[in-house]
């Protein structure tokens, strides 16, 4: 995991309460619905993160299902464990994607939403997949399309760098890495990956709260910790600027956000 992805302290909570709702929730939807039309029963969640796929996971598979939810970030788990109750069957395991610490083949589909910008090694998560999948095992997984059409991205870059003209911090970047589509298709199959299908999914948000939103982007991801190693600038005051710049762009009562996700499926050959 990148130095960029490390969500610590206080981030996991506010990335579940003022993010999840608008930008992962919908996602995690229909993601969670293809899965569950295959009926699988060995199922594995990489990049869990707060658990807001894997809340959307469990409700969709049908009652046989073994689900096992798993993430670098164990503060991050820690808020996904809340959301289930004992007898649920969700395992929770600390766990490097690029490094899965299962056996070849346990496993009939693995997911992973909006967690594959973040891995070092692109290649080396899709070649774990593949391993740790059943034949004809299904791997579907989600990214962020480009900043263009993605202006939570755009704007807060552009608020950022306004503050921080010399040296700007950059998570705000890392997201929207895997944009381009043929790398990743030609890595799934050299991965050994078959059937491969990709579709771009794009979604207008209605944001009731844009300060709220503003404050998840800043205090809901590494870019808090960013800010601060930096210092000179109130995280408080990145957050006054972009919610004004946000709603300067997109309107408000309510903002209207647009986003554009990319999702891959294939299944193993």
């Amino acid at each position: 995991m990148s130095d960029a992805a490390r969500f610590v302290g206080d981030i996991p909570t506010h990335y579940d309460r003022s993010l999840g709702p608008v930008i992962f929730d919908d996602y995690a939807a229909d993601i969670a619905r293809r899965v569950a039309e295959s009926a699988p029963t060995d199922v594995l969640e990489t990049a869990a993160g707060t658990g807001i796929v894997t809340r959307k996971l469990r409700d969709a598979l049908g009652p046989q299902a073994r689900l096992t939810a798993t993430d670098l970030n164990e503060p991050m788990l820690e808020v996904a464990k809340s959301k289930f109750s004992a007898e649920e069957q969700v395992t929770f395991r600390p766990a490097n994607a690029t490094a899965l610490p299962f056996a070849d083949g346990a496993f009939d589909a693995i997911i992973c939403q909006f967690g594959l910008m973040f891995f070092p090694d692109k290649a080396d998560a899709h070649r774990e997949a593949r391993r740790a999948l059943r034949r004809g095992g299904r791997y579907l997984f989600s990214v962020w399309d480009s900043p263009r059409y993605n202006p939570f991205s755009r704007l807060g870059l552009e608020v950022i760098e306004r503050f921080f003209p010399d040296d700007p911090p950059q998570f705000l970047r890392a997201p929207f890495s895997c944009a381009e589509i043929d790398p990743i298709k030609e890595s799934l199959i050299d991965a050994g990956f078959m059937d491969i299908t990709v579709s771009v999914q794009s979604r207008v948000k209605d944001v009731a709260n844009p300060v709220d939103f503003a404050k998840g982007l800043v205090f809901g991801s590494p870019l808090f910790e960013q800010l601060r190693e930096r210092g000179g600038v109130r995280a408080e005051t990145i957050v006054e600027a972009l919610a004004e710049r946000l709603t300067e762009e997109l309107g408000q009562n309510p903002m209207r956000l647009p986003m554009q996700a990319i999702l891959y499926e294939a299944r193993a050959a």
